[in-house]
């Protein structure tokens, strides 16, 4: 991931920034908000700001907003100071973290945003995977298109980092673009950029993702969610090998490879109407579909251990291992989550032990089990949904006293997603 770092070089910023390089962050410092934005104009993509709350974090936020840039923006200072916090927040930061800086709110924070660029060795121990990454290999060094589809959590993204790690493109930067994390507004000028005065707010020319990714590789990622206008204008792209600005009259020459992924049938898709027939073929010149983990069961073990070791790297803490009856479980579930959420579950499980040995008892794979696993509750109570939730967050919150990195990590939520439950439940006391 690349994170765009704006302010002062105080000994904490600079902390802060060696963390995030250690868990593969590329960092670009700039002094002030005017040179992010021009940088960012310029086609030096990030997927994170952060910006040191005595910058006017108010005029950085409005600004993304009108120039139809979508990029999180994290605010840090120099201490916990409430006031700051609730500036910050207010202002349109995601999150407020205090410096001089916790690894392990760092750390998560990063996760949640992205999974490292670093690329790494596939387990493929199944045969059903060992085919994928055949196909894959066999692709790789051509310039085609390539549409991955599979269920949600099976590693579509890690795929196509893959592809391009072994491409001919290898040595120029893969672009990733989430059609479903972006408003359909934003959504045009993120692909193609944007002319000075192309709109209310365009106070200069900005260079999108297409034009980021020249030399290189352009992930769309879940494509079907992009609405059919901007559908057709990618596939003229995809075409003509050229785009326009928006608010431009000259073409772009474009130099890229297309890889795009979908959790949905996009044959499906065409045949109700949601997606063009036109762009699905243009896309699909290679068609990988990945199986998902209960399809792949040989993995499972191979990669639980790879998630052991990066984790408990990640958290400080000495490695464990399985043990005999946590492993059983392992393999006797049918992972509807697929590979992340085999992720969260070993995450969740380092985080949970108090043995040498990791047991089944940590291996948490239903509200059930995380209920039953803080409370010790042997009698069956009926309960509705929300209460369950809640009563299982407010036990997470109590059992790692009140650390939101740790309660998030466990819950599989976003330390943004427990602050408001949290705050719900203390409005409605």
């Amino acid at each position: 991931m690349r994170l765009i770092v704006i302010g002062g070089m105080s000994e904490q910023i600079v902390t802060a920034s060696k963390i995030a390089a250690k868990r593969g962050a590329k960092i670009f410092h700039v002094s002030d908000i005017k040179a992010a934005l021009a940088a960012l104009r310029s086609g030096k993509g990030a997927d994170l700001l952060l910006v040191e709350v005595s910058q006017d974090i108010k005029s950085l936020t409005q600004s993304l907003k009108e120039e139809r840039i979508s990029i999180p923006v994290v605010a840090c200072g120099i201490e916990a100071d409430k006031e700051k916090a609730i500036y910050a927040i207010k202002s349109g930061a995601k999150e407020y973290i205090s410096l001089p800086p916790d690894e392990e709110i760092i750390s998560a924070l990063l996760e949640l945003i992205t999974t490292s660029d670093k690329p790494s060795k596939m387990i493929a121990k199944s045969k059903e995977f060992q085919e994928t990454i055949r196909i894959a290999d066999q692709i790789a060094p051509s310039e085609a298109s390539v549409l991955i589809t599979g269920e949600s959590g099976v590693g579509k993204e890690v795929i196509a980092k893959y592809i391009h790690n072994r491409s001919k493109r290898s040595k120029r930067d893969l672009i990733s673009l989430n059609c479903a994390a972006i408003p359909d507004n934003l959504l045009e000028s993120e692909l193609f950029g944007h002319e000075k005065g192309a709109f209310t707010g365009a106070v200069d020319r900005r260079i999108g993702k297409f034009e980021e990714a020249q030399g290189g590789t352009i992930l769309l990622d879940e494509i079907s969610e992009m609405e059919l206008r901007l559908q057709a204008k990618l596939l003229r792209a995809i075409q003509e090998r050229e785009i326009y600005r928006v608010g431009g009259s000259a073409p772009v020459k474009l130099d890229i490879r297309i890889l795009a992924t979908s959790n949905r049938n996009l044959a499906e898709e065409v045949k109700a109407g949601r997606f063009r027939e036109d762009l699905f073929y243009r896309l699909n010149v290679i068609h990988l579909k990945l199986p998902s983990l209960k399809e792949r069961k040989d993995d499972i073990l191979d990669l639980a251990e790879v998630f052991l070791n990066k984790f408990s790297a990640l958290n400080s803490i000495p490695y464990k291992q399985l043990s005999n009856e946590a492993t059983e479980k392992l393999l006797s579930y049918n992972w509807p989550g697929n590979v992340r959420e085999l992720e969260n579950t070993i995450h969740r499980a380092l985080l949970l032990s108090l043995d040498e040995k990791i047991s089944p008892n940590d291996i948490i794979l239903t509200l059930t089990d995380y209920n039953n696993s803080i409370v010790n509750n042997d009698n069956i109570e009926i309960k509705t949904l929300a209460a369950a939730e809640k009563e299982t967050i407010e036990n997470a919150w109590k059992k790692f006293q009140g650390n939101y990195d740790k309660t998030a990590n466990v819950l599989g939520i976003t330390i943004k997603v427990l602050k408001k439950k949290l705050d719900q439940y203390r409005d409605a006391s």
